[in-house]
């Protein structure tokens, strides 16, 4: 998808289309092994290898907006994202992400930071994250700096 096609799409389609688009994406990664679930891993990997790092997603629940060390930690990884060229979103439902990015035997504590990363070896493409970046990229010129996705029901 163009971003030309993204553009002229209406305000549902696009919203709808993209939140498909991030599950696929996070579900592909995690088949891949191209994901890193929780702020402090995410805070590593950004800090070793940043050039990796091709997506970002934060989460947050009505139970953690008054966390301000998580506030500062989302403030320091969009910063970061910013500096570095990397797409971010927030979704407002961490449960939802949690069990898109999770094992059903683990379950997720921290899922408000995932990193979606590019393996070294070679270059993991899916048309889904393309459709993410050009959603970013739309965002961005219209000041919205960290869009927000609503992840699809199950």
């Amino acid at each position: 998808m163009t971003l030309e096609e993204v553009l002229i799409q209406k305000p549902a389609e696009r919203a709808q289309c993209t939140s498909q688009a991030l599950e696929e994406v996070l579900v592909s990664a995690k088949d891949n092994d191209s994901l890193t679930v929780g702020v402090y891993e995410c805070a590593k990997v950004m800090n070793l290898d940043p050039d990796s790092v091709s997506f970002c997603v934060l989460a947050v629940d009505e139970e953690f907006e008054c966390d301000i060390a998580l506030q500062i930690h989302f403030t320091l990884i969009q910063s970061f994202c910013f500096d570095n060229d990397i797409s971010i979103v927030r979704v407002s439902d961490m449960q939802r992400l949690a069990e898109i990015v999770g094992d059903k035997a683990e379950q997720l504590e921290d899922a408000h930071c995932v990193l979606i990363t590019n393996p070294a070896e070679g270059s993991w493409k899916d048309p889904a994250l393309e459709k993410l970046h050009l959603f970013c990229e739309e965002s961005r010129r219209l000041n919205d700096w960290v869009p927000e996705i609503s992840l699809p029901e199950r």
